[in-house]
């Protein structure tokens, strides 16, 4: 599991909060906490990455968010 800052998990939740959300294989939305587990690290870097409306999203630790 990858661990986030306070800023990054309000980022997170932002994104969420923009609107449904659902897995590529599934056009059920996903709850918060599955979307959570959609993050992944970026190997070298200090954001992480979660996939939104077929692109992917960075977010830097101090929350700051860009595809």
């Amino acid at each position: 599991m990858i661990t986030l800052t306070k800023q990054q998990r309000i980022a997170l939740k932002k994104i969420y909060d923009r609107g449904t959300v659902s897995a590529s294989f599934s056009k059920t939305p996903l709850s918060y906490r599955e979307f959570r587990k959609t993050v992944q690290g970026y190997p070298g870097g200090d954001c992480v990455l979660v996939p939104w409306c077929g692109m992917w999203l960075g977010i830097e630790k101090d929350g700051y968010t860009h595809s």
